[in-house]
């Protein structure tokens, strides 16, 4: 991994020559992710992000904190004990540089010692599931960080508009695999990732999963195609 979106971090907080982002899928052409949008302040966040830090409580872990904006918000803002945590070692320096007293580089499932009551998941976070077929172990692992009756809040879009209709209304979707499994590409200063997998989720395809390695789920919020869950250790 080339931590292109860490070095655009670290890029974009010690004013060295920072340019956006550009991001792609296997089902979307180039484009622009600007680096200032992953350091915005609460009110810039989306109505799905300012509600899932609204439920947030007690002993929190932020997974994919990249610069680390929730983690702030969470610690400055609500006075609670937040872990921030991302596979980014230069956007984990960038959290503790900006002053969150907890960040640690590492990736999820290697992550233990401690249980939440809260494990927050933004920004597409079942993105970070890659595909179907080893979501259980990214769901057992999450369950085995959570506090009796701890809460998961995870965020995802269910993409089947992104794909042609035909005059009946019937989608073209690719006959194999599940529609929301794509390749994602980051690239930076001319440089590119190698693609890494990532995961969009309807919701009853997340609840099935769920339900499935012992979590109660609700959906909390829906906004347009992209909506908010809850999901509540047994």
């Amino acid at each position: 991994m080339k931590d292109l979106m860490g070095k655009a971090i670290w890029d974009y907080y010690h004013n060295e020559d920072p340019q956006d982002l550009q991001t792609e899928t296997s089902i979307s052409e180039m484009d622009e992710l600007p680096v200032d949008y992953l350091f915005r302040d609460f009110q810039d966040m989306n109505k799905i992000e300012q509600k899932a830090l609204k439920l947030s409580q007690g002993k929190i872990l932020d997974i994919g904190a990249g610069a680390g904006s929730h983690s702030l918000y969470l610690q400055n803002e609500r006075k609670l004990d937040i872990t921030a945590l991302d596979i980014s070692p230069k956007s984990i320096e960038v959290c503790q540089l900006r002053g969150i007293k907890k960040a640690v580089a590492e990736n999820m499932l290697h992550f233990s010692g401690e249980a939440f009551d809260t494990i927050l998941l933004l920004m597409n976070g079942t993105g970070i599931f890659q595909s179907l077929t080893v979501i259980d172990i990214y769901l057992k692992k999450l369950y085995s960080l959570l506090n009796k009756n701890g809460q998961i809040l995870i965020d995802s879009t269910d993409i089947l508009y992104m794909f042609d209709k035909d005059e009946d209304g019937g989608v073209y979707i690719p006959a194999e695999g599940y529609y929301g499994e794509l390749d994602y590409t980051v690239h930076y200063k001319g440089e590119s990732e190698d693609p890494i997998k990532w995961l969009y989720l309807d919701f009853n395809t997340l609840k099935n999963a769920a339900e499935n390695n012992g979590f109660h789920i609700e959906k909390v919020m829906q906004d347009e195609d992209s909506y908010l869950a809850k999901l509540i250790k047994k």
